[in-house]
């Protein structure tokens, strides 16, 4: 049986959602549905009584840029006890493999293609120093866990997500669903102009939430590996030409004006896949535009406009 904590998020709706479609056997929990990761007692208990086989660990606390501007002590605490109480209790429990995403955010903030090997060669960027710390903390807790106990996790360093489901709330929104919300009101009221934060240079590539979940039930059944394994196409887009695309898939008149007094992030995030490709015999193919002209009607329908 597969247990998937953080059920009910963006990322654990879409692989509950993709078990189903496969005819897998799984349990589906999160905060919503009453457990708690930061207490450990309770996490124990849960899969003491569960017995699950496999844990896809789908569970965080973040957000956008603002967020972590904001909440910086909340993300390192929420995180941190949900890590020390997930991989504790899958070793008390017994769990044969446990599946975890780190995001592309814990690699060094200058560099620009992420590979694997390059994983500890710098710092993280300042705009997301905590969040890429407790991401990559866990896998060093997987590191110890095997190490000690023999514990097989498999860690997959996933893009920023977008697609359906997202979060489309002005501080939880990553850079993509923000601009779409923006878009989207700006069309509906009529505005002059959408404002984009920063200079729009920055490059990012970006993981349609349905290989993200692809990869993490694909990841239930590869050779087991301690090392973080990459998964992603190598190709980004920067945030003035995402914010282009948006503008004409909304149907938006009106102008762009950059907001260069507001932060942009690391410079650049593109993702070497090819040793994931290599391991996974797959690598993610929504076609941007495809998954960008989805989201959107996905938010227009949300908010009962049809078009």
């Amino acid at each position: 049986m597969i247990l998937v904590v953080g059920a009910t998020g963006f990322l654990g709706k879409r692989v509950c959602k993709l078990l189903e479609s496969k005819g897998l056997e799984y349990t589906p929990t999160s905060h919503s549905l009453g457990l708690d990761l930061r207490v450990k007692e309770d996490v124990v208990q849960y899969l003491l009584e569960v017995k699950p086989k496999f844990v896809l660990n789908c569970a965080a606390f973040v957000g956008g840029i603002q967020f972590g501007e904001k909440y910086p002590v909340e993300i390192f605490q929420n995180n941190l006890q949900m890590t020390l109480s997930l991989l504790e209790a899958c070793r008390i429990a017994n769990v044969k493999r446990v599946v975890n995403p780190v995001s592309n955010c814990a690699y060094p903030g200058q560099a620009s293609l992420f590979k694997e090997d390059e994983f500890w060669d710098g710092p993280l960027h300042e705009s997301v120093l905590v969040y890429g710390f407790v991401r990559k903390a866990f896998w060093v807790g997987s590191w110890a866990y095997a190490k000690q106990y023999s514990m097989d996790v498999i860690n997959i360093i996933l893009s920023n997500m977008y697609g359906p489901e997202d979060h489309f709330e002005e501080e939880r929104s990553h850079a993509l669903g923000a601009l779409i919300m923006k878009f989207v009101k700006a069309q509906i009221e009529n505005h002059p102009f959408v404002e984009v934060w920063g200079s729009g240079k920055p490059v990012r590539e970006w993981l349609h939430v349905d290989d993200g979940a692809e990869a993490m039930v694909r990841s239930l059944s590869i050779e087991r590996k301690i090392d973080p394994v990459n998964i992603g196409i190598g190709e980004g887009i920067s945030i003035l030409d995402m914010a282009k695309k948006i503008k004409k898939y909304t149907g938006f008149k009106g102008d762009i004006k950059l907001d260069t007094s507001k932060p942009d992030g690391a410079p650049y995030k593109t993702v070497d896949g090819s040793r994931g490709e290599a391991l996974f015999g797959w690598k993610p193919s929504k076609p941007f535009d495809d998954g960008v002209r989805e989201t959107i009607e996905w938010y227009q329908k949300s908010l009962g406009i049809v078009r």
